[in-house]
């Protein structure tokens, strides 16, 4: 089976909590031996006075805090060896794809002014995004300076530069890219890298980042050939129906990753006080919610610090909080091995106790076979689902991913009820 084949479980590997390159292999090999098969590493380019991840200044320069001393004049050298120890472990290497701005101080800006949107007053644009529940709510990065990638007098010029980096960190050794705001560039921009990479390596893949974005915007990327989306779930009360509508709606363009928490949002280890049940719970969630996964450094210890783009040092390592790589193991295996998990999947809410989620999955991979997903929204009290409410076959297992020390699987009655731990998930699934 090749990687494309594969259910997409992804590592992020936050570099400015990782430190060096030298330092990164331990943690791949970590994630590794957690059942990761990709490995995604926020941006490494050398960045602008902000001293942001996100404020490119040059792209083919890293940058200086992620190399060993005496490094900087083979910085590519040294980042196609680092690819190559993450492929020998079994990690496709992720890295970020930022073409819809640079930074304000990146040279491009002086050497080709036509690449970039200017604001009325003449000078370089700073790109901006809105918030869609409240759209008064708008965020300026000052930092950064806008890309114009569909309206450039020298578009063939522009596009032709994104294509020329695509290439050149393929044959480094990434096998992918994460499609930094996907929605604000042009979806046949994107189809022109993802030929372009084609050229390069048939299974280079891309994985679409629409943090905040519409409903309309995330759709007018339906043709621009992006392999995967980054989902919304993570935001899911279990509850409101607008998650099932959009994981319907979406997985017409492409199928989605669910994440318990990412590089961009606070730590659900800290906003829950620390409570490893609800940790538990959201990461087996996303496992079995849509086609693939991601899940942070960090997130296994239950670190509490927000990862930062700008401030995150290795310091900032935490003591463990507790170890769940046993259980992220065992979640991570389940879905490899049980085919009703992969793929988007079609998703169905089966009415259900007032505190508890029961959903149904069918999957292309399984045809004919159906899971259940039940979830106890409730993460300080017991739960109760009833089983006789399910169009149940005469044979079927549970399992109870979130328990370490539970059997591999349970048979239960038809008519018993499964009774739930606080924030318990656990996986009812046909033979």
């Amino acid at each position: 089976m090749n990687h494309r084949q594969q259910v997409p479980i992804i590592y992020n590997l936050f570099p400015r909590l990782a430190g060096t390159m030298p330092d990164w292999t331990g943690h791949a090999s970590r994630a590794a031996e957690m059942g990761f098969n990709w490995l995604y590493i926020n941006s490494i380019h050398y960045p602008g006075f902000s001293g942001s991840l996100y404020a490119v200044k040059h792209h083919y320069r890293l940058n200086p805090q992620f190399l060993p001393p005496g490094t900087a004049d083979d910085d590519l050298g040294v980042l196609e060896q680092t690819l190559r120890g993450f492929r020998e472990v079994g990690l496709w290497p992720i890295m970020d794809l930022i073409i819809n701005h640079t930074s304000q101080d990146c040279p491009l800006i002086a050497e080709h002014p036509d690449w970039y949107v200017y604001d009325k007053s003449g000078k370089v644009a700073s790109p901006f995004a809105v918030d869609p529940d409240d759209p008064e709510k708008i965020t300026v990065w000052g930092d950064l300076a806008e890309i114009d990638n569909e309206k450039s007098a020298d578009r063939e010029g522009l596009w032709a530069y994104w294509a020329e980096l695509v290439k050149r960190y393929l044959r480094l050794g990434f096998k992918g890219f994460r499609c930094d705001a996907a929605y604000k560039v042009p979806a046949a921009l994107w189809r022109f890298l993802v030929d372009e990479a084609a050229g390069v390596d048939p299974e280079a893949m891309f994985f679409a980042e629409t943090l905040g974005c519409t409903e309309e915007e995330a759709l007018a990327l339906h043709d621009a050939g992006l392999h995967y989306f980054f989902n919304s779930s993570k935001w899911w009360d279990f509850t409101e129906p607008w998650c099932l509508e959009q994981h319907e709606e979406f997985g017409k363009i492409a199928p989605s990753i669910s994440f318990p928490e990412s590089h961009d949002t606070t730590r659900l280890a800290a906003d829950s006080g620390g409570n490893e049940a609800v940790q538990r719970q959201r990461y087996a969630f996303a496992a079995m919610f849509s086609a693939g996964l991601m899940m942070p450094i960090g997130y296994e210890f239950g670190f509490r610090k927000k990862l930062d783009v700008v401030s995150t040092r290795p310091e900032d390592w935490e003591t463990e909080w507790f170890d769940l790589r046993t259980f992220v193991s065992r979640v991570n295996r389940l879905k490899m091995e049980q085919p009703v998990l992969q793929g988007e999947g079609k998703l169905k809410a089966v009415p259900a106790e007032e505190d508890v989620l029961v959903l149904e999955r069918r999957s292309e991979h399984a045809p004919g076979q159906r899971a259940w997903v039940l979830v106890n929204k409730a993460p300080d009290r017991g739960g109760e689902a009833k089983l006789d409410r399910l169009a149940l076959g005469p044979r079927h297992s549970l399992h109870r991913v979130c328990r370490d020390d539970a059997p591999a699987l349970e048979h239960p009655a038809r008519g018993q009820p499964v009774v739930l731990d606080p924030a318990e998930v656990v996986l009812l699934m046909e033979p």
